[in-house]
């Protein structure tokens, strides 16, 4: 299977629709594919101006260590100079925190990430997870 632009955009729908239910504050989406590519990206009404380069660093992230941005997260806090490294690496392309995840299909296959911000980490997380089930793949947060 390969992210394509419907997979993608309904990702983005599930992610804002649970955000909305949830009542979070307008949350910004981006899916990319397993090269760090963006297929897509949507910014609620009311989001800022910058969080593109946010959710697409959250997902560029997890693309690029191959972990989901707990994980990246995590690592950050016990190994903050591994992080920095890594982030030097990548050119400061990535924000290591909650709200990255890997996407995955049915087989473990890596197939994308997904991005999320506007809200606490650990709400962006919580989005992005149901936009992802709701478009039927699996996650790695």
């Amino acid at each position: 299977m390969v992210l394509n632009l419907r997979k993608a955009r309904a990702i983005i729908k599930g992610t804002l629709a649970k955000g909305a239910e949830a009542g979070f504050k307008p949350l910004s989406v981006v899916v990319l594919d397993a090269g760090g590519h963006v297929l897509a990206f949507e910014r609620s009404d009311g989001a800022s101006a910058g969080r593109f380069e946010i959710a697409r660093g959250k997902a560029y992230g997890c693309i690029m260590l191959g972990l989901g941005g707990s994980a990246i997260q995590a690592r950050g806090e016990a190994q903050a100079v591994f992080v920095d490294a890594m982030n030097g690496a990548f050119d400061g392309k990535f924000v290591p925190v909650k709200g990255g995840v890997l996407l995955r299909d049915a087989k473990g296959v890596l197939l994308g990430a997904v991005g999320v911000t506007g809200d606490t980490s650990d709400n962006d997380l919580i989005a992005a997870l149901a936009g992802i089930e709701a478009a039927g793949l699996q996650a790695e947060g």
